[in-house]
């Protein structure tokens, strides 16, 4: 007999996004001459830099040549070219030193969220955000680290820090003692932002409790405020109690691509049950290196390419292409009466909902009405119910008509 993990039947009825697409073909079906508008999964548009295509393209050449034909990365971590591109553009330059080799490449900061909590014990208390990107819940879930989930959706064992109105949607470190603490600044989905004092409050916490904060900055490319960090590195004493994730996806149009990376700096420590303090780095370059082969020498060529001159000047212009989307959806929202928030230093807006209506009402309402899909709040959390998440990852003409259209049903 054959046993299944049953921590996979604790999981809710289906991952978000899938939930949102089988509604939309639902109603597409039945309404075939419908025009929906995507304003809900957080998938880009835009096509990639030409300095990151010429390089690609470059790349492919090379790889069907003999004398300059690539195999395996540098152990499955990354090629020296793109680490030191990293080193010296992401950390250097905002005067944070960081070594080459605690600069691990992967295929996304999604699966990297997802997996680092592999090589941690299962008695480790977790605590996350709510409203929470569903990855972090959901793999400690699999591997066994819950109990069961309530009626709203908590799952026993896993710590939920409210994020709120009330505390401009950054939650407070908890009063008691958690291990492994997931925090994403620019927030997904609420668009919140994390001043350096609120984090280096997370930074003394962690370092008090000898827990690891988990540092999802997927979004800091779109962070426009001057005093807002970019990196949690930025706060003293970080590095010692910080593992930082970092993706192409959002920054560079990768979505499809896929190139992403993680930080684990050298003197962050974990601990051995008889007390014995072990690196965390080489653990997860352990697992990495066994479990994965690398990422292409093409992909990273480009990612590599994001760094150039070019490079850096026509990502900032499609970055600036998305925020110009999340001010107007941002501001057309605000004066029809809606409350909203983020669209400032991240590309979600984070609407909330007319007292009394669902998330998944109003996503329905949405569909049905305006035939514009968004991601209902309720599927980040309880915390989430009564907003919806909307995206800026669209084209202007589409952002205007979908806009137009709400305007007609509110």
């Amino acid at each position: 007999m054959t046993w299944i993990n049953e921590n996979y039947l604790k999981l809710q009825a289906g991952y978000l996004f899938p939930e949102i697409g089988r509604r939309r073909r639902a109603f597409q079906a039945a309404h075939p001459d419908a025009k929906i508008i995507s304003m809900g999964i957080g998938d880009v548009t835009q096509p990639l830099a030409p300095a990151v295509v010429k390089a690609m393209k470059k790349a492919v050449e090379e790889m069907g040549r003999a004398e300059t034909f690539k195999g395996y990365d540098d152990g499955g971590i990354g090629y020296e070219f793109l680490r030191q591109a990293i080193r010296d553009n992401d950390y250097k330059a905002r005067g944070v030193e960081i070594d080459i080799d605690e600069i691990i490449i992967s295929d996304g900061a999604k699966c990297d969220t997802g997996n680092m909590q592999e090589i941690f014990g299962l008695d480790n208390v977790v605590a996350v955000s709510d409203p929470v990107y569903p990855v972090y819940v959901d793999t400690n879930v699999m591997a066994g680290r819950t109990g069961a989930a309530s009626e709203k959706g908590r799952y026993e064992g896993i710590v939920y820090m409210p994020c709120t109105e009330e505390n401009n949607f950054v939650p407070q470190p908890p009063a008691g003692k958690v291990d492994l603490i997931y925090l994403c600044f620019p927030n997904n989905p609420t668009g919140a932002v994390a001043t350096k004092e609120q984090l280096a409050e997370w930074v003394d916490y962690t370092r008090r409790n000898k827990a690891i904060i988990l540092f999802d900055a997927a979004y800091e490319a779109y962070i426009s405020e001057p005093d807002i960090p970019h990196s949690i590195y930025e706060v003293d004493g970080a590095k010692d109690v910080a593992i930082e994730f970092r993706s192409f996806s959002k920054t560079a149009g990768f979505t499809g691509v896929r190139c992403a990376f993680t930080v684990i700096p050298k003197q962050l420590k974990a601990y051995t049950k008889d007390g014995r303090a072990v690196e965390v780095g080489p653990i997860w370059k352990r697992r990495h290196c066994t479990k994965f082969n690398g990422v292409s020498y093409v992909t990273q060529a480009g990612a590599a390419a994001v760094y150039t001159k070019d490079g850096k000047k026509q990502i900032k212009q499609t970055i600036d292409f998305y925020m110009s989307n999340a001010r107007l959806i941002r501001e057309t929202l605000g004066k029809i009466g809606y409350t909203v928030y983020g669209g400032v230093n991240a590309p979600y807006i984070w609407l909330k909902i007319p007292d009394g209506v669902g998330s998944w009402e109003f996503f329905d309402t949405l569909l049905n009405k305006a035939h514009v899909v968004t991601t209902p709040g309720a599927g980040f959390g309880s915390a989430g119910e009564g907003y919806v998440r909307l995206t800026a990852f669209g084209t202007p003409a589409n952002v205007e008509e979908a806009l137009k259209r709400i305007k007609t049903i509110s």
